[in-house]
């Protein structure tokens, strides 16, 4: 009998008695008698759950952004798994798995993975500032793993919210050298690659952490930690607490990149994104890094270049916006296009995605405002002045707008 076969009965077997036990839970508000296919740990969970959680709810909520970044630059983690990160990625990329770090609260502030797995990830805000604490997101291997203080596997409809039975999960508790739970290491996929060798490789670098947090000393909080407020979209600026960073343009363009980038660059690939083919030495490119560097107080790590210091851009607030279907946020915060004057060919890349992103929220939004306004930034877009054509009401007085950038649109 295939591995595949039997994980997928166990699944089949797992959403009957979800469907069967969860609705009967929620009237009852409390345990049944005589459960066998469900572990006990989980059922208790479904219970404690069902009180704050409706097993409806699609994504985790999500802490602010930039407190997150904020937290994870000051995290004793920090140090132990930047040392580990190369590893963590190649493990994650290579097993088609997504890994993340909560604090201690369940608050995720770090994940690595392969982009498909990522993006999929994000739809639940299995991302930095997800909550995934029992309250928030209910029964979850990160939820039983902060609560019990033990390793914790969750397969398929064992998760209370039905968004995650395509999921597998499989987490450790971080502790340090005093014996507190800092935080959960989790390694998560969906289910047809349920493996139990995970969780001995989840359970291997946990130890590898708690011994780097035993022997390496604390980091130390270093330079301003005042945020930083990144405007990209429409202009290109970079303040700290009112006052202009002496960015170059080049340096601007790296800061966009790591900002859009939360899990960072090698050298190489961030090379390549900011040059492309162009011929530049190395001192050249490490000379724009030292700069940014130094303007940040040190915020940006050197073996992989990411960003350790908090950094908040309205080009990843837009995204996040979308991803959480705010239409009119994300229009709110598209005042243009990415760093229109760059020629950097990661940028070009984002500023493509960002403008497609948001023209097709606006395509598919039944709001006339959200078409009209973005018919002031795209003249040349027929599809989207017929658009708003059609949302606008016969005696609506802006069809006259819509019609007039119609009219142009096509002369053009």
């Amino acid at each position: 009998m295939s591995q595949r076969s039997d994980l997928r009965r166990r699944r089949a077997a797992l959403e009957n008695e979800w469907s069967r036990l969860v609705p009967e839970m929620r009237t009852a508000g409390s345990k049944p008698s005589g459960l066998e296919a469900v572990h006990d740990d989980v059922t208790e969970s479904w219970v404690r759950s069902l009180s704050s959680v409706d097993p409806d709810r699609d994504s985790a909520p999500v802490t602010d952004g930039g407190g997150v970044r904020h937290r994870w630059s000051g995290s004793p983690l920090r140090r132990p798994v930047d040392g580990l990160a190369d590893e963590l990625r190649s493990i994650a990329e290579d097993a088609g798995f997504v890994t993340a770090l909560t604090d201690e609260s369940g608050t995720i502030l770090w994940t690595c993975g392969g982009r498909t797995m990522r993006r999929r990830a994000e739809r639940v805000n299995f991302a930095p500032g997800g909550r995934w604490d029992e309250q928030a997101m209910g029964t979850n291997a990160l939820s039983l793993a902060l609560r019990t203080g033990r390793p914790a596997s969750v397969f398929s409809a064992e998760h209370l919210v039905t968004a995650l039975h395509d999921w597998v999960c499989y987490c450790a508790p971080v502790h340090g050298p005093d014996g507190r739970v800092l935080g959960v290491l989790d390694m998560s996929t969906t289910w047809d690659r349920s493996n139990p060798l995970a969780m001995s490789t989840v359970r291997s670098l946990v130890a590898t952490i708690e011994v780097r947090l035993r022997t390496e000393p604390p980091s130390r909080p270093r330079g301003n930690t005042d945020p930083v407020n990144l405007t990209c979209l429409g202009a290109g600026r970079a303040v700290r607490k009112g006052v202009p960073l002496a960015l170059r343009p080049r340096q601007l363009e790296i800061l966009t990149l790591l900002a859009l980038e939360p899990d960072g660059y090698s050298p190489e690939r961030l090379r390549e994104a900011v040059y492309g083919d162009r011929p530049v030495t190395a001192s050249t490119f490490k000379a724009e890094i030292s700069h940014l560097r130094r303007a940040l107080d040190g915020g940006v790590a050197t073996r992989r270049y990411v960003l350790t210091a908090p950094v908040s851009c309205d080009a990843a607030e837009l995204l996040r916006a979308l991803e959480q279907g705010d239409t009119e946020t994300a229009l709110r915060l598209y005042r243009g296009p990415l760093l229109s004057w760059s020629e950097a060919p990661g940028i070009a890349e984002w500023r493509t995605h960002l403008e497609v992103s948001v023209r097709a929220a606006v395509l598919v939004s039944t709001s006339p405002e959200h078409a009209l306004r973005f018919g002031e930034r795209v003249p040349y877009d027929v599809e989207v002045h017929e658009h708003a054509l059609n949302l606008l009401g016969p005696r609506d007085p802006r069809r006259a707008i819509a019609a007039g950038r119609l009219a142009a649109a096509l002369r053009d």
